[in-house]
């Protein structure tokens, strides 16, 4: 039966990238203790770096920019229906004195 691999969560991955990096535990001791194949630690170490600046990020509101689409179609919505309320009113105002609102 094939052996199942375990799954790191990303806590335990950067527990592992710090036993190497702050406590100069040696790759292949590492390596060793949990099973890994060193390019596993090697892949883990890159995007650890590659995704770093990611920790230095200002945190946004996750649908901040769903509000602000939200906001701009609703603007929108009421904007149409005032033209269409402008409209009406003006047709009801010919309407009301039996005038051609087109000119002859």
């Amino acid at each position: 039966m094939k052996k199942q691999r375990k799954q790191y969560a990303p806590e335990e991955k950067v527990a592992v990238l710090r036993r190497h990096l702050l406590e100069k535990e040696p790759i292949s001791k590492l390596c060793d203790e949990l099973g890994l194949q060193p390019t596993v630690f090697y892949r883990w170490q890159k995007e650890f770096f590659e995704n770093g600046a990611a920790a230095f990020e200002q945190k946004a509101r996750p649908n901040h920019s769903a509000d602000q689409e939200r906001i701009v179609y609703l603007e929108k919505k009421i904007q149409s229906r005032r033209i269409r309320v402008q409209a009406s009113c003006s047709r009801s105002r010919y309407i009301s004195t039996g005038t051609s609102m087109f000119p002859t």
